[in-house]
């Protein structure tokens, strides 16, 4: 299963750029996972480009609104997507104002990283970091401890 992370914007503090480059680094031998930006803005027109941009995936909108997964259960439905034999999916982060209604519906999984509010840039990095993760799940690596 191919992953697509798309944010907008490419991250600008210190941190959050050196956190992307290091788990890019990490899933690069783990699987087809490819990360893409498109350009900021506000909040339908960010949607839009998302929206435009992942047509033919499985949407997953990360949103402080949405679910608040373990990693084991995203791990879950990880597997349930590849039960599916779901090709592609794509993880859509918008901008500082979040996404609009119409991208929240048209995601499988609307998908919250905690109940706090979260800045895009290091949810980026949360992100990553989880999709590493599970594919250490699945490789069967001591990565994770429950």
């Amino acid at each position: 299963m191919d992953i697509l992370v798309l944010a907008a914007a490419k991250p600008s503090l210190p941190y959050a750029r050196s956190g992307v480059e290091l788990y890019c680094e990490r899933l690069r031998p783990l699987g087809k996972v490819e990360l893409r930006y498109v350009r900021d803005g506000g909040r339908d027109e960010v949607s839009a480009r998302l929206l435009k941009a992942s047509e033919g995936c499985l949407r997953v909108a990360l949103d402080e609104r949405g679910q608040n997964l373990t990693t084991r259960e995203l791990e879950a439905k990880w597997r349930q997507w590849q039960l599916r034999a779901v090709k592609r999916v794509a993880f859509l982060i918008g901008a500082a104002e979040g996404h609009n209604e119409a991208l929240r519906r048209e995601a499988e999984l609307v998908l919250c990283l905690g109940r706090h509010t979260m800045q895009h840039e290091l949810a980026l990095v949360v992100l990553l970091e989880q999709i590493y993760r599970i594919h250490t799940l699945l490789a069967g690596s001591p990565y994770h401890r429950d």
